[in-house]
């Protein structure tokens, strides 16, 4: 079966190629009863619009590029999902473009790639969302930005964001597990370099001073988002003097890893030891017992995070726009009262 051509939808409507051109670039001076007419040919026709030829046919692009370097593939995965959806509703291209940051030539790479690829704007996750140099240094390409980041409060107001309360969400967390007796909580942290891992690491010591139980230090384990750091972590902290009786991982991966750790070690979760995660991801969900977790909806971050960055484009919202999520806390079978 042969696709429907734009000339097709227009004689199916009764108006003009260009007519259908500009509904299909959703500009607003097309009048709604005509604007129905094409939509409602286009759904008939199951008419699909050439994106590379929209690209290459005028200055306008249709393409968005999502920048990242994180090693969890489930939240990569989430992302690109969510922002795939806002895409393919909107008429856009994804371009995936996974990156070091510590590239000291990352600036040069991601102009290279936006004039390659001639995308209209970029979507920035931690740890790259997260540094104002790098954001002025891409804006100078005269690109539309939207960062993804973590805190309470957006920064500044360089672009519009998608702010994660993580220090709220981990606060919630440490509390959880302190109104269940436990006082000697173990602290794995993900990577230094991105927000979340201090917001996070805060939140659980605030929780700690409110409830007026001392901060360890030798209860807090420096890592990365990794299974690995799970492990690592979880043995360092079961075989530390002050044997920690829960232990809050920075995600659910690090998470999985303390669980396998103590397991090795023949230590009952969560009898002996209550574990709690974060993000609810499938780590979450795959273990056993499965994990307390706090739910961080990254397809709906990253749909939103789309949308604000079209609808930037277009003009169609004020330029600094901003949403914030708090993760909620999902109590599983990982977690339980202190044995007295």
């Amino acid at each position: 079966m042969s696709k429907a051509t734009i000339n097709e939808v227009a004689k199916e409507a009764g108006v003009s190629i260009k007519t259908v051109s500009r509904v299909m670039n959703n500009e607003p001076s097309v009048r709604t009863a005509t604007r129905e007419k094409v939509l409602a040919a286009v759904a008939k026709l199951h008419y699909q619009p050439n994106l590379a030829a929209r690209n290459l046919a005028g200055t306008k692009s249709y393409s968005l590029a999502y920048i990242y370097d994180n090693p969890n593939a489930y939240y990569v995965i989430d992302m690109q999902e969510g922002i795939l959806s806002a895409c393919r509703q909107q008429g856009f291209e994804l371009v995936i473009h996974p990156c070091s940051a510590k590239n000291e030539n990352i600036v040069e790479e991601i102009s290279e790639m936006v004039k390659h690829s001639r995308v209209s704007g970029l979507i920035l996750t931690p740890p790259f969302s997260e540094r104002p140099d790098f954001v002025k240094a891409l804006m100078a390409l005269d690109i539309n930005i939207v960062r993804i980041m973590s805190g309470d409060a957006v920064p500044d107001d360089l672009t519009p964001c998608i702010m994660v309360n993580d220090h709220e969400a981990a606060y919630t967390i440490t509390q959880h597990l302190l109104s269940l007796g436990h006082k000697q909580i173990g602290f794995i942290a993900g990577d230094s370099s991105h927000q979340s891992t201090v917001e996070r690491l805060k939140g659980y010591k605030k929780a700690l001073a409110d409830a007026n139980v001392s901060l360890d230090e030798s209860l807090i384990y420096n890592g990365n988002y990794s299974f690995e750091t799970g492990v690592d972590g979880a043995k360092h902290l079961l075989a530390n003097k002050a044997k920690p009786t829960a232990i809050f991982s920075c995600n659910d991966e690090i998470a999985a890893g303390a669980l396998f750790a103590a397991r090795l070690m023949n230590v009952s979760i969560p009898g002996e030891l209550s574990l709690a995660g974060f993000e609810n991801s499938p780590f979450s969900r795959q273990t056993w017992p499965r994990l307390t977790t706090a739910d961080q909806p990254n397809k709906e971050i990253a749909e939103n995070a789309a949308n604000l960055l079209i609808a930037q484009g277009r003009k169609q919202k004020p330029t600094h726009v901003s949403m914030q999520y708090t993760p909620q806390l999902v109590k599983r079978d990982s977690t339980s009262l202190k044995e007295q």
